[in-house]
Order: structure tokens, then C-alpha cells, then sequence
């Protein structure tokens, strides 16, 4: 094989499987892969030795020889999104607070995966804390698009994205807030699943009862793959005591509905609430007309919300969840003086937060929950762009302003986003076409019913076929 790179995870799976490939063979391809192209991207960080990594691998192939296989994942290189713990491997978080930070031990998903047989290469680059959906700290620097490296990654799995997109990685990990892993899928024109609030569970952690707005889940570049990764990632564990214990474990599509059979709202830019580049909402727009040409109901409907109601309830958790995940690092001497100043606005504007102020959010958010599933009680689906703005210049902090209309915080330009994350429920983000000069990439948002993962990605599963030219458009490699 030329390259084997070239082959999807679990097309690689089957043939490190079949012993077609060695697990060496595969390691050293993708060490390659990843020596050539990534100093033009800057996505995987911390890489760790050659030599150890080959010795893992050939651990690997001797299992096999006897007969033993980990799992899905066996031998497959993989590197960890840096707000994970990965034993080995400091968590930096992409801050100098914490760039020497080594922990104690693995994250659950990240030892569910190494139970599958992943072998641990490095880490994915991240912002700050993962706060903003642009790839960039102090430590690593910043992680350019897939498609056009002086163009943002997004984030904050913006360096798992990039990975992904040119095959420095097999599939991909990332943990999404506020659109952390469909803001930089849509911009590398990959798939990322958040799945619903507590399937796959977060540990450890120092808070297990409120800590649900943030969740690890799977990137891929097909639904195949990103099935197979939420399978190995899920499942209840008893320490997180908000984890999903019904339902599938599996995930793999396997019989499809019929088109005919799905209906789709499209939610568009909310009424005109959101702030949307040009060119964003008629590229989603024609991705459905595709959808709705081959018998699918795509519906235009109102939110059924109050859009701005649900950011001011939306504001006051994030706030306070933030600061509460930051107040240790910035406890340290001298660390205010050596993290961005998003990180200290959000952590000091929860100063003042009262416990009434929070429990008027959490009932606003409990209303903004039975309007979302009064809406998927008509539809399958729900669906919405990945993103209000088209990749812009890597060197730029965030959008000041979009359309004419001014940003009033840092992450209000990725606003769409917060829906299914505030719900608490699965959304994928499916590739969707390119801007006007057929560079840039954007995604589309599916939004599913509660604990609907299966039935979201056997959606996404027909979706890939009917988009298929479009997902399968390959970023340009560096000269």
C-alpha cells in the first residue's frame, strides 16, 4: 500500500486485524505523515519519542501473533486533546500555569480508548483553558486551518481537527463547551459528535453533579468511524454519578431509515438573532435542498424560544462553571499574570453571582428544555449552521464584530452553538459545502432527541451518502 494513511480508521482496524498490516508498518507511517505536514499546521504537541512509540507498537503486533487483540483500536496511533489527562503526558490545558502539569492518571475515555488499543502518540493543541473557539496559548502557539493554515483551526479541539482532516491521526477526541468540537469540524470539513449531557462521562473531575455543559466525544472524518470511537468512549461509570447507563452501547449504523421518513426543522439564523456571515446560511441551506430533494421533510420553523432569554441563562452557568474550573490554576503565584484575559473575565465576572441569580438561570434553562423537545416531538432533527462566521485570520483573537453587528463578549460569535450543549442534548456536525471561492469549509448542526446518538448518526449516516462529493474534498497539502 502506498500509503496507508489513506485508509479509514475502521477500514485500518480490519487490516491490522487481519495482520495485513503491522501495527509497526502503521506507527511508522503516520510518524511520517505527521514529521511532513504538521510544523505547517502545529495540531499534535508534545509528541512523544520515536523510539518509544515503536516499541509500543511492536507489543502490539506480538498480541496479536498470540492470538490477543485490545479492541477496535488496537495499535492505531492517537493523540489526546490536551484538556484530557493522558499518563506520560503533562495537561497543560495550553497554559503556562500548567505547562509542566503531569497527571496522576489517565481521563475514563482516554483509558477506555488505551483499553481499546490505542497507542498514545502526543497531544492535539488547544486555546487557553479551552475557552473560544480559536486554536492558539502561549505554549504551543496557534494551530492553522486544515484548508488554509493562515485561516483559524477553530476550537477548542481545533488541533484534533486539523489531525484529522490531513491524516496525521486515524479518528480523533475532543471535548465540546460551547461548539468545541462542531466549530473546528466544520471548519476542517470532518465530523464531530457532542453527544448527550452524560454519555460519556467525564472523570476525574472535582464536581460531578453540576459540571454537565462540557463533554468529550468523537471526531472523524466519516460516520463510520465516529460511530465506532463514540462506542469504545461511552458508557456509564459510577463515579459520575449524571452517566448514561440505558440504552445502546453501540453506536455503528446499521439498517437506514428511508429518507421519506425524516423530518428535519431548520432553525436557521433563529428569526434574525444571529449574527451570520455572508454565505454561511445559503450554504446550509442548498446541503438540506440536497436532503430534501432525495424525499427528506426539511421545514423552516420558528425557535419556539427566546433566544436571548436562553443567553442570559446560558451566561450566569458559564460563568460559573468556568470559574470554578480555573480558580486552582489561577490560585498560583503569579498565574493572573500568565493567562489570557478571557480566561480572567470569565473567571472574575462569576465574583458576583449569587445562588438565587443561578437558580433563576437553571429554571430558565429548564423552560429553554421543554421548548426544545416540543420542537423534536414535530421533528427528527433539529438543524442549525456549526458556525456564524467563515474561518478568519489565525492572528485575529475573535470576531469583533460580524455583519456590520458588534460582538459583545468573546464567544458571543459562537452563540449558535449553545443550544444543544445548554439542552443537554447529541448534536453532529456534518460537512456542508465551502464559501463562495470554494476554499473555506463549513459544517451543518444536527441536533437529536435526548440520548438519540444511534438514530442521530444513522441520520448523519444518510446524510453522508447523498453529500458525499462534498465531505470527501481533500485539504491541500503544504508545498
Amino acid at each position: 500500500m502506498a500509503d496507508l494513511t489513506e485508509l479509514d480508521a475502521d477500514a485500518l482496524s480490519r487490516a491490522i486485524h487481519a495482520r495485513e498490516l503491522s501495527c509497526k508498518e502503521v506507527m511508522q507511517a503516520y510518524l511520517a505523515r505527521i514529521e511532513r505536514l504538521n510544523p505547517s499546521f502545529n495540531a499534535i504537541v508534545n509528541l512523544a519519542p520515536q523510539d518509544s512509540l515503536l516499541k509500543q507498537a511492536d507489543e502490539c503486533d506480538a498480541e496479536l501473533a498470540r492470538g490477543q487483540s485490545r479492541g477496535w483500536m488496537h495499535g492505531m496511533p492517537q493523540a489526546i486533546k490536551d484538556t484530557a489527562h493522558a499518563l506520560g503526558f503533562p495537561s497543560t490545558m495550553g497554559s503556562r500555569v500548567l505547562e509542566h502539569a503531569m497527571p496522576a492518571v489517565d481521563s475514563l475515555y482516554v483509558a477506555r480508548m488505551k483499553a481499546a488499543g490505542c497507542i498514545v502518540i502526543g497531544k492535539t493543541n488547544m486555546p487557553e483553558f479551552g475557552l473560544g473557539s480559536h486554536t492558539f496559548n502561549d505554549v504551543f502557539g496557534p494551530t492553522g486551518n486544515a484548508w488554509d493554515p493562515k485561516r483559524s483551526a477553530g476550537g477548542s479541539s481545533g488541533g484534533a481537527a486539523v489531525a484529522l482532516a490531513h491524516r496525521l491521526l486515524p479518528v480523533a477526541d475532543g471535548s465540546d463547551f460551547m461548539g468545541s468540537l462542531r466549530n473546528p469540524a466544520a471548519w476542517n470539513n470532518i465530523f464531530g459528535l457532542r453527544p448527550s449531557q452524560g454519555r460519556v462521562p467525564g472523570w476525574p473531575k472535582p464536581e460531578v453533579w453540576l459540571n454537565q455543559l462540557a463533554t468529550d466525544g468523537p471526531m472523524a472524518r466519516n460516520v463510520r468511524d465516529l460511530a465506532q470511537l463514540l462506542s469504545v468512549q461511552a458508557g456509564h461509570d459510577p463515579r459520575v454519578p449524571l452517566s448514561i447507563a440505558q440504552g445502546p452501547q453501540r453506536f455503528v449504523p446499521t439498517e437506514l431509515p428511508a429518507p421519506g421518513q425524516v423530518r428535519i426543522g431548520w432553525l436557521g439564523d433563529l428569526g434574525g438573532h444571529l449574527a451570520t456571515e455572508a454565505g454561511v446560511l445559503s450554504v446550509c441551506e442548498e446541503a438540506l435542498r440536497v436532503l430534501a430533494g432525495e424525499g427528506m421533510t426539511v421545514e423552516d420553523t420558528a425557535p419556539g424560544f427566546e433566544p436571548e432569554a436562553v443567553w442570559d441563562a446560558w451566561l450566569i452557568w458559564r460563568r460559573a462553571l468556568v470559574a470554578s474550573a480555573v480558580s486552582t490554576a489561577l490560585a498560583q503565584p503569579g498565574a493572573r499574570e500568565k493567562v489570557k484575559p478571557e480566561v480572567l473575565w470569565e473567571h472574575d465576572s462569576a465574583a458576583a453571582l449569587s445562588f438565587s441569580q443561578f437558580m433563576q438561570a437553571s429554571q430558565s434553562r429548564g423552560a429553554f428544555h421543554a421548548q426544545m423537545l416540543a420542537l423534536l416531538r414535530r421533528f427528527d432533527a433539529l438543524a442549525l449552521p456549526s458556525a456564524q462566521v467563515w474561518p478568519f485570520d489565525v492572528r485575529e483573537r475573535w470576531p469583533r464584530e460580524i455583519a456590520g453587528r458588534p460582538m459583545d463578549t468573546y464567544h458571543r460569535w459562537m452563540e449558535v452553538t449553545l443550544y444543544a450543549t445548554f439542552a443537554g442534548l447529541p448534536a453532529v456536525s456534518v460537512p456542508a459545502g465551502f464559501d463562495a471561492a470554494g476554499r473555506l469549509p463549513m459544517g451543518l448542526q444536527l441536533i437529536g432527541k435526548p440520548g438519540g446518538e444511534r438514530d442521530l448518526l444513522q441520520l448523519a449516516a444518510i446524510y453522508e451518502k447523498l453529500m458525499i462529493d462534498v465531505i470527501r474534498r481533500r485539504p491541500p497539502e503544504p508545498s
